[in-house]
């Protein structure tokens, strides 16, 4: 999906595995754009978004499963990422405490909100698997 045969696209894969937020955007029943920042893991194929199971996003995606993945720019129009998709919630994916990647992470901004990984695999319960459409880089 991503070329990293390309400075633009090797820059990208690397900001998809280092960045801590990305933007993810659905859209809510009637037709509103809905933005939220989200951690994330990215495996090369797809993210994996954990998400509390009443937020607004997951309703979002019910109704409508394709969504935005964006990740900031440089300040100054460059360095962009930005993903198409489709998104689902995913009922395999470990629970957050399960996954050591994403403890490896996230393990110390876990700490610091005063949570533990159990305490935040309770809070934060649902998996969402967003497979990429198209990337965009620039």
């Amino acid at each position: 999906m991503i070329d990293t045969k390309t400075e633009a696209g090797a820059r990208a894969e690397g900001r998809l595995r280092d960045e801590v937020m990305i933007w993810l955007t659905t859209v809510r029943s009637d037709g509103q754009p809905q933005s939220s920042a989200v951690w994330f893991l990215w495996d090369g194929d797809t993210f994996l978004i954990y998400s509390q199971p009443r937020a607004p996003k997951l309703r979002n995606i019910a109704g409508q499963p394709r969504v935005s993945l964006h990740l900031d720019g440089d300040g100054r129009g460059g360095d962009i990422v930005t993903i198409d998709g489709v998104a689902a919630i995913d009922e395999t994916a470990p629970p957050v405490d399960q996954s050591a990647a994403y403890v490896g992470k996230y393990g110390e901004l876990i700490g610091r909100m005063g949570y533990t990984p159990e305490a935040m695999a309770a809070d934060y319960s649902q998996a969402i698997r967003v497979t990429p459409s198209r990337v965009r880089t620039g």
